[in-house]
């Protein structure tokens, strides 16, 4: 019997009358330790990691065939594993068998956990908003390389359980997917943990949402779903705009059509919520992009509450008094479907975009939709136009003096993710509607400019050896914004951009970062690369980098847990010695 054993990879414990002494046993099974315990003459085989942070399971107490670890009293059957407790998650099991009074141990899992059990995992740790099980699916799928897997569960949850609509924690989940071939190899389970993470929040203790029937009708013209749309967004008709995009999606309506009618509506007002409304909206189709646009049904409805309730800027003081920009924006508007045609976008280079943005960062309104008007009329591309005010939005956190309050940091923030969000959209729908987003993204820089007094320099390149570690160490101190921006210039400097940009995505994936952090380093990435090897792209990393900078550092807990999750996921003992 003990060679039929040997040759099934089974190994010896120890006299049962030594298990039956000492209660409990811990050896090492294929390079993880395994405890053997006794309980009511029984012999039972666990992982000696506790799953929730690893502590040794063999100095916890077994009591009526429940183990339980006394570090955060999270208990466990001895005879599957499986915890009473989910926020400790499941211990795995061992086959043990006691053969002519000697106890063996096969060193192989009762279960093998493949891709079927981790997205099982994944769900549970989604619903019961529970880190650190989320952090241990995602290192386990991203090993299996199943990333759309993993991005299509989540996003569905995430749509699934919140009444309220699109989330800020779907916004981030489409950030970090965004930007996964920018950060390091092995940031990148890391990201999608923080995502995981946001979108569990986003949906705790929310009422789940009911989907609404498509209109049964003939109607198939496009124009008539997107009259439809904006009528019903105007009005504030919920159930009447679900609807109608329900519809327009099942009858069969090109994605470019869809995407014209959501992003039309989300600038029928100005800058709607400080320019989430819009980003969400751009969000909604990129993260289409990665899980694939038969889920457009599922998705995009999550947009419509956010766009009813949605803030409009013309009936705030600010857009109002002292200078009227919505009645200088609604002139503009009046005429912009004809200069489009008119120009034609006919320029196949035009290098103007950081003398525009100097334009929209210090003149009067009346003097920049003025000229950006005469440019749509010359025949600019409108992405040549909406990638000139991103950079000018993102300049204001180039420029922002650290007297101001904290809190204008946001404001600046907001600018610069709808001016990018305006900028991306475009490039998937040319619409002329969307091109007033546009104009609305230069007044909104324009109401900042006091946020730029006293106005903070670009920082000049000083020619030292700036590294990795010094950025982070500078983010890592309080107040150490300004000395940031140096560094990373003097990285710059020396061609090490994307350096650069992986460093700040480390910075950013060790923090307890919030919305905001995701989206200024999102669309800080993707504005570089219009800018690459340009003095304005240096510029957009320059102002990424402060705005991180000011946000760090923070308590950085969601990093110990994804980091107990990865060891345990490697087999390594947490705390020493466990025999």
């Amino acid at each position: 019997m003990s060679a039929d054993l040997e040759r099934d990879n089974w190994i010896q414990v120890c006299p049962l009358e030594e298990l039956e002494r000492d209660g409990v046993k811990v050896v090492s099974g294929e390079g993880r330790p395994v405890a053997v315990f006794l309980d009511q003459g029984r012999v039972y085989a666990l992982d000696n990691r506790c799953p929730h942070m690893g502590f040794p399971l063999h100095r916890g107490t077994v009591t009526d065939g429940i183990l339980t670890c006394h570090w955060h009293h999270a208990k466990f059957d001895l005879a599957g594993g499986c915890t009473f407790d989910p926020f400790a998650d499941d211990v795995a099991p061992f086959p043990v068998e006691v053969r002519e009074g000697i106890v063996w141990l096969d060193p192989r899992p009762l279960h093998e956990a493949g891709q079927e059990h981790w997205l099982r995992k994944l769900n549970e740790g989604l619903e019961q908003n529970i880190s650190l099980v989320l952090a241990k699916s995602v290192v386990a799928l991203d090993e299996l390389g199943v990333t759309a897997d993993l991005l299509r569960n989540a996003t569905l949850f995430g749509v699934r359980n919140r009444a309220g609509g699109w989330s800020a924690g779907l916004s981030i989940l489409t950030a970090v997917a965004n930007v996964l071939p920018s950060v390091d190899r092995e940031d990148r389970p890391l990201a999608l943990y923080h995502g995981m993470v946001h979108v569990a929040r986003s949906t705790a203790s929310e009422p789940p949402s009911f989907d609404l029937e498509p209109l049964e009708t003939s109607e198939v013209r496009p124009e008539r779903y997107v009259d439809w749309f904006r009528r019903f967004i105007e009005v504030r008709a919920s159930d009447a705009a679900e609807r109608t995009l329900r519809t327009a999606i099942r009858t069969g309506l090109p994605p470019e059509t869809i995407a014209g009618m959501l992003f039309a509506a989300a600038t029928d007002h100005l800058f709607m919520d400080v320019g989430h409304t819009l980003d969400f909206a751009n969000k909604a189709f990129e993260l289409l992009d990665h899980i694939g646009w038969g889920h457009a049904e599922d998705v995009l409805p999550s947009l419509v509450p956010v766009m009813v309730e949605a803030r409009r800027m013309e009936e705030t003081s600010s857009w109002r008094h002292p200078v009227d920009l919505p009645g200088l924006l609604g002139e503009v508007y009046g005429e912009l479907d004809s200069l489009i045609d008119e120009g034609g976008q006919q320029f196949t280079t035009w290098n103007g975009h950081e003398e525009l943005a100097e334009l929209v960062l210090d003149g009067e309104p009346a003097q920049v939709l003025g000229e950006i008007t005469d440019l749509v009329r010359r025949g600019v591309p409108l992405t040549e136009l909406s990638a000139s005010v991103a950079y000018a939005a993102a300049r204001r956190s180039v420029h922002f003096h650290v007297s101001n309050s904290f809190s204008d940091w946001n404001t600046v923030h907001h600018t610069f993710t709808y001016a990018n969000a305006v900028d991306q959209a475009l490039r998937r729908v040319p619409s002329k509607l969307l091109a007033r987003g546009i104009f609305d993204g230069a007044m909104s820089v324009y109401l900042e400019r006091f946020l730029n007094v006293p106005k903070q320099p670009v920082p000049e390149p000083s020619g030292r050896d700036a590294r990795r570690e010094d950025v982070l160490a500078a983010i890592d101190s309080y107040g150490g914004v300004d000395e940031t921006a140096q560094l990373v210039a003097d990285m710059i400097a020396m061609g090490r951009q994307e350096e650069v940009i992986q460093t700040l995505g480390h910075a950013l994936l060790r923090e307890d970062a919030g919305f905001h952090q995701f989206q200024i380093y999102e669309a800080g990435v993707r504005q570089y690369r219009q800018f690459a090897l340009r003095p304005a792209g240096g510029q957009i990393l320059i102002g990424v980098a402060r705005f991180l900078a000011a946000h760090a550092p923070t308590a950085r807990s969601s990093g110990q847990t994804y980091d107990i999750a990865a060891r345990l996921h490697r087999g390594e003992a947490l705390y020493g010695e466990e025999e």
